[in-house]
């Protein structure tokens, strides 16, 4: 990641736990009912080296682990039985998932994975750099800081926006501290493009820019409308009704700007836009074309999946499974298989001369206010600065994730275009709805009293940092 490397992380193994649990049983149950021998002594110092040489092990296999972070993980796949899954097949006669869709029993996990096909063309890890220009400018624009601007910005008025979203709207519903619309994004060695709205209709003529993704790819896409509605009369401009593609049209420009709401990027059963909270969360691991049915037309796309694969494990239905019977997985496995389909799709299917594909990475959230203000048990409520540690990354950003999610997509090469959101958002513990949203209905003056159960800090106020995000989409355009 250029300018703001990922720590590097860890994960340890313990091995052996039960072969030294076995072995001292083995000596128990031999032991029983004997009388004591003068080789007692001779056993009990046997066990001791035993142990001692154990430890030993370990510490080794742990230094190891530290010097290579994928080595328990190579170690415990030289014994699983990997299969690769050729993914996106169009002949399959299983049924689309929906809400209502259950699992007829549950298995352990096969350790299948998705085969990509086709070729991104080579060209290694450029970590998240973005764009392959990117690899000939000077300026790395995910790198910088916060610099407060009250001439500037926002960009846009919250009222004067007749498509924002009562969820992000936190001026409307309280909040009445309103400098976290006034920070503008500050690269270290240049100057981010500034916004502007008649140039990116030019970009979009003609064109179809979709979103996909997540209610954060949701917030994004609201702030782009939001962004570009100003200058369309409100006679030559429409909204299709919310569904599960949701569509702005500006008809002087020819152009669209929408959402489609695939917040797993494979199909699965919180499909839909409104009914999706369900305690069994199942995806189908080897298919997009559900949702690659709608986006495979769009001149412009902006991907990002995360949050949800961070809610527990997660029941894979291959598509060939007959029975109805899924596998279980936990959340970061499955995305793996997840965006190794889209990869696929994007490696086979996209044309970098005529289709722009872009990723948008990991959205942070702000849930343990500790982990930048020690000693203290809040959340993003009451924050109004953002964090000013260059450098600095919480709990709300999952590295091992941002490490496979960077592997899939340094495989595609010039294919696919990353926007670096994380560090940069990390920074605005201050950017968060807390308690100022309303969500189906406002909050209850009971909840409204209890900031540190019911804060939103997931999820950004517009005007606020989506718009850095898109600055910096208009920027790689």
């Amino acid at each position: 990641m250029a300018g703001s490397q990922l720590p590097t992380t860890t994960t340890v193994t313990r091995n052996g736990d039960s072969s030294d649990f076995t072995t001292m049983q083995r000596w128990k149950w031999s032991n029983s009912g004997r009388k004591k021998t003068p080789y007692f002594p001779l056993l009990v110092l046997f066990l001791v080296a035993f142990i001692a040489f154990s430890t030993l092990h370990s510490e080794h296999s742990i230094h190891q682990i530290h010097e290579n972070p994928d080595h328990a993980r190579i170690h415990q796949e030289e014994h699983v039985s990997v299969t690769y899954v050729k993914p996106n097949l169009l002949n399959r006669a299983s049924e689309v998932l929906d809400r209502f869709s259950r699992c007829n029993s549950t298995v352990e996990y096969s350790g299948r994975k998705i085969a990509c096909l086709g070729s991104g063309g080579g060209g290694g890890s450029r970590g998240f750099s973005g764009h392959r220009s990117l690899e000939t400018e000077k300026c790395d624009v995910f790198s910088g800081k916060w610099v407060f601007d009250n001439g500037s910005y926002p960009l846009y008025n919250e009222a004067d926006c007749p498509y924002m979203s009562d969820q992000l709207a936190c001026h409307k519903h309280g909040r009445n501290d309103l400098g976290y619309q006034h920070w503008r994004w500050q690269p270290h060695n240049c100057n981010l493009k500034r916004f502007d709205v008649k140039e990116m209709w030019e970009k979009l003529r003609n064109k179809r820019l979709m979103f996909v993704g997540d209610s954060l790819n949701r917030g994004q896409w609201i702030s782009m409308v939001c962004l570009l509605q100003s200058v369309i009369p409100a006679d030559k401009r429409s909204m299709s009704p919310n569904a599960h593609l949701t569509i702005f049209r500006a008809e002087e420009y020819n152009a669209t700007v929408e959402f489609l709401w695939a917040p797993l990027l494979v199909e699965s059963n919180s499909d839909d836009p409104v009914n999706h909270r369900l305690d069994e969360r199942i995806i189908r691991p080897d298919t997009v074309l559900k949702h690659a049915s709608k986006w495979e037309h769009a001149d412009i796309l902006v991907f990002n999946t995360y949050l949800w694969w961070r809610q527990g494990p997660v029941k894979l239905l291959w598509t060939d499974e007959e029975n109805g019977a899924c596998e279980q997985l936990d959340g970061r496995e499955a995305m793996e298989l997840a965006m190794g389909a889209w990869a696929d799709w994007v490696s086979t299917k996209v044309d970098p001369l005529k289709k722009r594909v872009f990723f948008v990475t990991m959205s942070p959230t702000h849930l343990w206010s500790r982990e930048w203000k020690p000693g203290s048990e809040g959340n993003c409520y009451g924050e109004k600065d953002p964090i000013d540690f260059e450098g600095y990354w919480g709990s709300g950003s999952d590295l091992p994730t941002m490490h496979s999610v960077e592997k899939i997509l340094s495989n595609l090469s010039s294919k696919v275009s990353v926007i670096n959101i994380t560090q940069l958002s990390e920074y605005r513990k201050d950017g968060h709805p807390s308690i100022f949203r309303k969500f189906w209905e406002p909050l209850r003056p009971e909840k409204l009293a209890n900031p540190p159960s019911y804060s939103d800090c997931i999820h950004w106020c517009l005007p606020g940092v989506p718009d850095v995000w898109n600055e910096l989409l208009f920027h790689f355009l």
